[in-house]
């Protein structure tokens, strides 16, 4: 790659490479300015009702007169009433829509989404904390279809574990890369609570489930035996508990984005009974299900549960020991086993009705479940005017909805009902630094400040692998003041960080930065922007987002910008690209603008017309006897994901060789002057003609922006 001698305002750049580690705080989402969304305040609870005949069909022409709520058993009048149609393209509508001369087979990048173009906003959850070795693979299955056939154009989606990291806010995304890199995530969870098949094996000394004693056993090792079981139990209820503090979290993530708001959750299920003794509940798990509950009631978060064991018959398996176990001993295991599945279910069945969703059980098509889920989105939203007792814990602890249609044959499904406090009084007080830390953690870009960002993987012998990253702001959204000697000076606040694929914090960096600019570099920022970059290195191959916040001291106006990019591994030998290095090609036709790379990779803003030069490393090209590559690469440009342009294969172009097979090069593209102004994506297909294994082959996409 061509080394640039790159211009940037120093102080800029020394406050950006100073950041230190600091403590975060705590994340709050952006607010959003969605009309629709279910709120329990003092002045109106509004409501979303699901009304379905008898086959599932949503009924779209129910009139007001043929609803009524009940809050406590008493009627009330309701103050609005409106369907939302929740239909969308089925999957063959949607593939007929799809340019014949896209590639299938290829994910492009995706374009930011701001909150009023969501429709729906979907958090896959996968209790691996209770998923057995089983199920993980049909579940895995399930996902990858879900984002290559399912998922749609203004779908806002998240694939969290319940395992894994707690950065839920920032999984949400419209980039099909960011989630297949979650997905490769998914896998067993030895540290969780999950067996490597659905049933423990059968023990000839107890019922391993529940702790009772086989008669036909020795008595200490019955003892025994029992405490294991009961140590068992103690960890079972531990998991479970960890699975819905998690699911606390993702809803609370979730709280204020935008558009129709839904839980997946994939899981095994959770107990709800305690068979063994007097207690029929246990405590803890039923405290945290409640409270989970409410929050999703409170916040218009559906849940839809999904069990992957699907149809199960109950039967002896090949790993049980039944050897000197009589014939009613053995048929009393099996039925407690029976009574696992049974139970953990209603406890999957009991969330989703609580919240007004579906629980797809015994099912055994995990696809058909999550379409079934995703198509069941149209319904009522109605509100009414709380009375004084409402919101008076003293009188009334908890508020039980109940809704009635007067319809025959309808299904009716809706929320349970609320704790006596209002929203508004539940409310964490906002932290000084909420403004920009909400910026840094919604999926959406902040726009009171404009930041704009581009990161690049690059892999060199100094620094490893590392991500490369160009960030500008724009000085108008700054406030300069001039000083008494003459100089300009600006102040703003700066928080970066990186998340891995499954939104655990790998970087975090916070400063404040002061610029002092005399007139002549004033008028530069003025033009040019406050241009800087700075260098995240990662230890490992994976997906990674990064985030970054600028508030402005002086007005409080903040801006944010985001990024996920694929690091590959390097180490398999597969062949590999870097990111690429943006300019207006030197002396082009009708062009008197001097090359500015750094800038205009930041910007990534080209006039129609003009030529668009990019510079990036291959890794892992095969190099012949002589030392030489026969690598060819073949362009593609997209436009509101349909292609614009196709080119033919044509050899690499100003090849440099480096160490160990890396070879840095460029191109060029001529953008036709009849371009449309807007967002496009240019994809080059890098072949390896001289690697003999299957795949040799890899795609590089550019984003970029054409204006008049």
């Amino acid at each position: 790659m061509k080394k640039y001698s790159l211009l940037f305002f120093v102080i800029f750049i020394v406050a950006l490479n100073s950041f230190g580690q600091t403590s975060v705080p705590k994340p709050s989402p952006t607010p959003s300015d969605e009309g629709d969304v279910v709120k329990i305040t003092t002045n109106l609870i509004q409501i979303d009702v699901t009304v379905t005949d008898k086959s599932g069909q949503p009924i779209r022409d129910l009139k007001p007169d043929e609803l009524q709520i009940y809050e406590n058993g008493k009627l009330q009048p309701i103050s609005n009433f409106s369907f939302v149609s929740g239909s969308r393209l089925s999957v063959a509508e949607n593939a007929k829509k799809q340019p014949k001369s896209a590639d299938p087979l290829v994910n492009l990048p995706s374009t930011p989404i701001r909150p009023e173009q969501v429709r729906r906003t979907i958090a896959l959850a996968v209790d691996d904390l209770n998923l057995s070795f089983s199920s993980v693979f049909w579940v895995r299955e399930a996902l990858k279809k879900f984002v290559n056939e399912q998922m749609q154009e203004g779908d806002l989606v998240a694939i969290v574990r319940t395992g894994g990291g707690i950065g839920m806010l920032q999984q949400f995304t419209t980039d099909k890369r960011q989630l297949f890199a979650a997905i490769d995530k998914v896998k067993f969870n030895l540290s969780g609570n999950a067996r490597t098949s659905l049933f423990d094996p059968i023990s000839p000394t107890l019922n391993e489930e529940f702790g009772v004693p086989n008669p036909d056993a020795e008595k200490d090792d019955s003892i025994a035996a029992a405490k294991d079981a009961e140590n068992k139990a103690f960890r079972t209820e531990i998991f479970a508990t960890g699975t819905l503090g998690a699911l606390n979290f993702v809803v609370r993530g979730m709280k204020e984005l935008p558009g129709r708001k839904s839980v997946v959750l994939l899981s095994e299920g959770f107990n709800l009974i305690d068979r063994k003794g007097t207690q029929q509940q246990p405590s803890r798990i039923v405290d945290a299900l409640q409270r989970l509950i409410d929050l999703a009631n409170r916040n218009t978060i559906v849940f839809n549960n999904i069990d992957p064991r699907g149809l199960q018959f109950v039967m002896k398996e090949a790993q049980d020991d039944l050897s000197n176990v009589r014939s009613e001993r053995a048929d009393q295991l099996l039925a407690d086993r029976q009574n696992i599945l049974n139970d953990t279910q209603d406890g999957l069945r009991y969330l989703a009705h609580q919240t007004g969703g579906i629980a797809i059980i015994n099912q055994n098509d995990i696809s058909h479940g999550i379409r079934r889920v995703l198509d069941d989105q149209s319904y009522y939203l109605v509100g009414y005017l709380p009375n004084d007792e409402t919101f008076d814990a003293k009188k009334v602890r908890y508020n039980q909805i109940d809704v009635k249609v007067s319809r025959p044959g309808t299904r009716v499904r809706f929320r349970s009902g609320f704790y006596s406090v209002a929203s508004e009084n539940i409310s964490n007080k906002l932290d000084p630094t909420a403004a920009i830390v909400d910026a840094i953690t919604s999926p959406f870009a902040a726009t009171g400040v404009t930041v704009r960002m581009n990161a690049l993987f690059v892999s060199d012998a100094k620094r490893g692998l590392n991500l490369h990253t160009f960030v500008n702001v724009d000085p108008k959204d700054i406030t300069f003041t001039k000083q008494s000697n003459g100089r300009y000076k600006a102040v703003f606040d700066v928080f970066a960080m990186t998340y891995g694929d499954n939104g655990t914090i790998l970087d975090q960096r916070y400063s404040r930065a002061t610029v002092l600019a005399d007139q002549n570099e004033y008028e530069r920022i003025i033009k040019r922007g406050m241009v800087s970059d700075f260098t995240v290195a990662v230890k490992k191959p994976g997906g990674y987002q990064l985030r970054l916040a600028i508030r402005d001291k002086e007005s409080g106006r903040v801006g944010s910008a985001n990024q996920f990019v694929e690091v590959p591994d390097l180490g398999n030998k597969q062949l590999s690209v870097s990111g690429a290095v943006l300019s207006h090609e030197p002396f082009a036709a009708g062009q008197a603008k001097v090359p500015d790379p750094k800038f205009d990779t930041t910007i990534k803003q080209f006039r129609k017309g003009s030529v668009l030069q990019y510079d990036y490393y291959v890794y892992n090209a095969v190099l012949d006897a002589s030392q030489k590559s026969n690598v060819t690469y073949r362009l593609k440009l997209y436009h509101d994901g349909k292609v614009v342009f196709e080119g033919g294969s044509v050899p690499l172009q100003n090849i440099g060789y480096e160490a160990m097979g890396t070879i840095s090069t460029s191109g060029v593209v001529q953008l036709g002057s009849d371009l449309l102004p807007g967002d496009y994506i240019l994809q080059a297909e890098i072949t390896d003609h001289g690697s003999s294994r299957k795949n040799n082959k890899v795609n590089q996409f550019v984003q970029f922006e054409i204006v008049d």
